[in-house]
């Protein structure tokens, strides 16, 4: 398989600290990739710098072998590359379909809500959020969506823009087992149809069960990569989880 996604040697600092020292890897089309380590480990700044929230200060970030780390988080997307966050956005007043009409324009929320309520939009909405699971949710209000309804929700905004690479900052973090499996089930069943992955996660459990790939950070670098059961053998990841 060739890389979709390509970081090589990405450095990224604040003040006295190098959040990112050298960070390299690559991301397979076709594949779920997961990013592990511990907490400090460079795991979100890495997001970040990949998805244009923060700009690297050395190094190459490379979507289908461009260079986009000099671009904005809006025209990343408009490549193919969508996000998720640890800490769910979506709008709590407007209902869930509301939400996800939104994320159909490139508008305000307020045009895009009068200018994109077609049928068609608020059919392929409709359409989105069944396949999610929360259909039946569509006139509620965002704001009393469960936390893991809330990352379904965000995750079928973003499905909106079509995207081929997907990346997931801790999407089972807070999430009951339930909801754990439907969001575990729901990537696989996306990765099938031909979104890439790449997600943040710290319960291991849902990361061995899904990931074809997985890629260890510690202290700002990736120490560790390949599949999750060499992974997780590894005497450098034990080490950085659980001490010398």
């Amino acid at each position: 398989m060739s890389a979709l996604l390509e970081v090589r040697g990405v450095r990224k600092r604040f003040g006295g600290v190098e959040a990112l020292a050298g960070c390299s890897f690559r991301v397979e089309e076709g594949s779920i990739t997961s990013l592990i380590g511990p907490n400090g480990s460079g795991k979100t700044t890495l997001f970040n710098a990949v998805t244009g929230f923060a700009t690297p200060d050395e190094g190459d970030v490379e979507l289908r072998g461009e260079k986009i780390q000099q671009l904005s988080p809006d025209r990343i997307y408009a490549k193919g590359l969508g996000r998720t966050f640890q800490q769910v956005r979506v709008f709590p007043r407007l209902s869930v379909l509301e939400n996800v009409l939104v994320a159909t324009s490139h508008s305000s929320v307020a045009q895009g809500l009068r200018t994109r309520t077609g049928a068609s939009e608020r059919e392929r909405a409709m359409e989105i959020l069944e396949y999610v699971n929360i259909a039946r949710l569509a006139g509620v209000p965002a704001g009393s969506l469960s936390f893991g309804q809330k990352k379904l929700l965000e995750i079928a905004t973003i499905l909106v823009g079509e995207p081929k690479l997907l990346l997931l900052d801790e999407p089972a973090g807070g999430v009951n087992p339930t909801m754990t499996q439907q969001i575990g089930d729901k990537i696989r069943e996306l990765n099938a149809r031909g979104i890439t992955f790449l997600v943040v996660e710290h319960n291991m459990e849902f990361v061995m069960g899904i990931s074809h790939r997985v890629v260890v950070m510690a202290r700002g670098k990736v120490i560790a990569e390949g599949p999750p059961d060499v992974v997780r053998r590894d005497p450098a990841v034990l080490e950085a989880y659980l001490g010398a």
